[in-house]
Order: C-alpha cells, then structure tokens, then sequence
C-alpha cells in the first residue's frame, strides 16, 4: 500500500481554514487544479456518501465519494470512485487542528492506496506536490501567509 503525507501551517484561526474547506462541493473555490464540481444527485454536500464529480484545468474527471466529515475534529475523508490515475482503493483525509500559541493551524493531507509498483514513486510525489501542497499553497495564499 502506497502512503502519501503532506503538512502545513496556514497563518489562520482553524474555523476559518475549515469555513473555507469544508465544503465537499467547493474544491473549486480553493485549489487552483479544479476547474468546476458538482455533486451527483443533487444531495447536500455533506451528505456521508455523496458523490463529487469534478474536472481538472487539463480536462480530466475525477469522482470521488464523502466517507467522513466532522466540524468537531476538522476533519474529511473521502475516496476515489473514478480516477485517470492508476490507482485503486484510495482513500484520503483532510484534517486541521488549531495552533494554540497564535492564529494558525496546522493541516494535514494524507491518503492510502494501491498501485502496480513502478508508479507507486511517481503517484505518492505527483499526489504529495501537485495536488495536496499545491491546495496548501492556495490556502496560505489566501490567508495572506
């Protein structure tokens, strides 16, 4: 099983961070990868078990089911239904936890899957830097950090 695992800090209260992230449907609003999103069905956004089915700028679709979702712990997991990448049984969580010694928090991205071996390098860094620390550099973006 391959393991990717990406962390930041983001010069933001955590309420804020995850006001802005929470949103199963609005990847769009915050990764510059996305091009537009929708979920199938017309059910809420953070329905356990709905379903995103988005496009990346370069035209790929991805559709990707809700596992989890906390406002609690901060906290969402989801997996890949469909993908272009050759990857199956993938599952990922978005967590923050706030930074007690100032307004930050500290996020965290990781996710499991599997992958013949060869692309199992290739998949972990393209995942690790494209997509995850890219959305991170997006939110502190966003944030003024």
């Amino acid at each position: 099983m391959a393991r990717v695992y990406v962390s930041s800090v983001i010069n933001a209260e955590a309420k804020a961070v995850w006001d802005r992230v929470r949103d199963f449907n609005g990847l769009a609003r915050w990764h510059p990868l996305i091009r537009d999103s929708r979920i199938e069905d017309a059910l809420p956004a953070d329905k356990i078990g709905c379903i995103r089915n988005f496009n990346l700028q370069n035209g790929d679709n991805i559709r990707e089911q809700l596992l989890g979702l906390s406002d609690y712990d901060m906290f969402c997991t989801y997996s890949i239904l469909e993908s272009p990448m050759p990857l199956t049984e993938y599952i990922a969580t978005l967590r923050l936890t706030p930074v007690t010694d100032g307004p930050r928090c500290f996020v965290e991205w990781s996710a499991e899957f599997e992958c013949d071996v060869e692309a199992e390098d290739g998949l972990v860094n393209g995942i690790g830097t494209d997509v995850f620390q890219v959305g991170f550099n997006a939110l502190k973006r966003h944030f003024g950090g």
